[in-house]
């Protein structure tokens, strides 16, 4: 019998992805983060501890789009006296600037799979384009509360020159890798 309802739950899971299916970033499995070559010595990481957002998909159709808000205020490296450099007018500048937030225009497929999520990103106050491209893409049912759940790894480069932020230039990289770890569930 159980293996009945896991059949027909699978049915039911594969013919609804053949529509527009809405997901709610889940905030307990969705870490962006960054990393940046410190003065040619070493590469320096650090995450942000709260994102929120939306995503919907269409594979049949190939289309989706994309929303995360992300809580610059949270921004964790494991170095507090960092982290409140971090925080300040320096870089993030988070009194006046606590979000950052990625609004996808297009998504790219390959077959059913996102390759590339295309959109802006608005950090400091100004909004630049940028791509994420999608390393790895996969979608099941949640083991533990059985909902339908989407998880994706995305990686980005930008100069965050190009968005104000040049404090300690050339010494700190102007380029950025930013990375999105993200899971969801379906609507």
């Amino acid at each position: 019998m159980r293996k009945l309802a896991l059949f027909l739950v699978a049915l039911t899971l594969s013919s609804s992805a053949y529509a527009m299916e809405g997901f709610t970033i889940d905030p307990r499995h969705t870490f962006p983060s960054f990393e940046v070559n410190h003065m040619g010595l070493s590469t320096q990481r650090g995450r942000f501890d709260s994102a929120k957002g939306k995503i919907t998909l269409d594979r049949a159709e190939k289309k989706g789009a994309m929303e995360i808000e992300i809580d610059a205020r949270t921004v964790n490296t494991g170095l507090q006296e960092l982290e409140k450099h971090l925080r300040g007018e320096d870089f993030f500048n988070v009194e006046k600037y606590p979000k950052i937030v990625f609004k996808s225009n297009k998504i790219e497929f390959e077959e059913d799979r996102p390759k590339s999520v295309q959109g802006d990103l608005t950090l400091l106050g100004v909004t630049r384009p940028m791509t994420f491209s999608v390393n790895s893409f996969n979608c099941r049912v949640h083991p533990m509360n059985k909902k339908y759940v989407c998880g994706a790894d995305a990686a980005a480069t930008i100069k965050r020159s190009d968005f104000g932020m040049s404090y300690a230039l050339p010494a700190v990289s102007d380029e950025v890798r930013l990375f999105i770890q993200v899971e969801a569930f379906r609507d």
